[in-house]
């Protein structure tokens, strides 16, 4: 009787303890008290401040009972059409709000330059300088202009025709986002917003932001900078990571490098540092192609080297008060034989740990921490796995809230770095899967 007593207990405390998880979510409060995010409360009555809205090219401005005004209502504004140069305002809106949700479709869904070609933009309460600045389709979750099925906790593509997004973005004065269009071919655009128009955004509500960089060929020990430092107080959410390996290291494991996030003054070391880059992104020994809801690996081509993969951090947030960045090594794995062919090639190849054995057991050497490691063509090598760093074509997409409208962050490269050799590494050889 008292093991079914204590069966009992733990099952109540486990039922309440993720019930208060499923009802601990962000909540905008408005000056009524009214919260509007918790699933608990979707049978509540709106307060008459509080109001929803569509924007889309049938409602460019979202107002009251301005839609769907051409063409007697007769789906006659369905889409944009974007000239090659030409800025599109998809959302110019005065007051404050949250942004919920956004869908978008169009020649961007079916054609990869266009997911590099074409930018976003973001602007909060006014600023000179966008929040968000990032190609359209690695904004939206996958890199390397690439597009696939996938569903997780921030990005969608149902079908590998569209995305959506459903991220919390507040605003307490006013909200601009715009496309660019820097492909050679015009483009069409299919999209709604939906927001929420409220009385009042609280005072802790901050700034979502996304960021957009590229390394075309990374330096052999020195971490990729997926983050770079940013200065303020915020919550890192996470990133989509595209890598087009070097074809020197062709055969072998690229993904050993460590995430590494350095909060609030960290300098050389970080507070917070992960064991692999598979492991990082909720995996291990290696990653095939998988998708969950914060993290994934939607593209795994390890014949051609190609990799596109996402880290969010939602159930286990990434906080800062100072400043943030946030690093990966460029790390791979092979044995003695493999690494002598790659320097063989021409290929830099820097080891810095072995794994081998002495009979049965097994043993690690830490080659940096040595004075005099052994050479990789030296016998007493051993012929075993062997960490080393490399060089590879990598991009990211950083997303995070901060408590400004404007980052400190570089801009968003131009369409000619953002779109360099994918048409021969990666556009013919990687095709969407639905």
């Amino acid at each position: 009787m008292k093991r079914t007593n204590s069966i009992i207990s733990c099952l109540l405390l486990f039922v309440i303890a993720t019930t208060q998880i499923s009802c601990n979510r962000v909540r905008i409060k408005s000056e009524n008290k009214w919260t509007i995010s918790s699933q608990n409360e979707l049978f509540k009555a709106p307060p008459a401040a509080v109001k929803t809205h569509w924007v889309s090219p049938e409602n460019p401005t979202g107002e009251k009972g301005k839609g769907a005004l051409t063409n007697k209502g007769g789906k006659g504004n369905a889409f944009f059409i974007v000239q090659p140069g030409e800025k599109k305002i998809l959302f110019d809106i005065k007051g404050a709000g949250i942004i919920n949700r956004m869908w978008l479709s169009g020649t961007i869904g079916i054609n990869p330059v266009q997911r590099r070609a074409v930018r976003i933009d973001m602007y909060w309460d006014g600023a000179k300088k966008p929040a968000v600045s990032a190609p359209i389709g690695d904004f939206f979750g996958i890199g390397l202009g690439l597009i696939t099925s996938y569903d997780n906790a921030l990005f969608s593509s149902p079908e590998a025709r569209s995305f959506n997004f459903t991220i919390p973005m507040p605003y307490r004065r006013s909200a601009l986002i715009t496309i660019t269009n820097e492909s050679t071919e015009e483009v069409w655009i299919w999209y709604d917003i939906n927001y929420t128009e409220v009385d009042k955004i609280p005072d802790d509500a901050m700034y979502f932001h996304a960021f957009w960089n590229r390394n075309l060929q990374t330096t052999p020990g020195v971490a990729y900078e997926i983050l770079p430092k940013i200065e303020g107080t915020g919550r890192y959410l996470g990133a989509n990571i595209g890598v087009i390996g070097n074809s020197v290291y062709r055969g072998t494991w690229f993904g050993e490098g460590e995430a590494k996030i350095f909060l609030d003054g960290d300098q050389e070391h970080p507070s917070l540092v992960g064991t692999g880059t598979e492991d990082y992104i909720g995996s291990g020994w290696g990653q095939g192609i998988y998708a969950s809801r914060h993290y994934g690996s939607l593209i795994s081509d390890r014949d051609s080297d190609i990799y596109s993969f996402y880290r969010y951090h939602i159930v286990d947030p990434v906080y800062f008060h100072k400043d943030c960045k946030v690093t990966i090594q460029q790390m791979g794995s092979a044995d003695k034989n493999q690494l002598l062919k790659i320097k063989s090639r021409g290929g830099v190849v820097i080891p810095v740990w072995l794994l081998g054995k002495d009979g049965k057991k097994t043993f690690q050497r830490r080659l940096l921490d040595e004075e005099n490691p052994p050479k990789l063509e030296d016998a007493e090598f051993p012929v075993t796995a062997t960490n080393y760093y490399r060089s590879d074509d990598v991009s990211a997409t950083a997303y995070f809230y901060l408590d400004r409208p404007e980052n400190n962050l570089p801009p968003l490269p131009s369409a000619e770095i953002r779109l360099k050799n994918l048409e021969k590494r990666v556009f013919k050889v990687i095709r969407p899967k639905k």
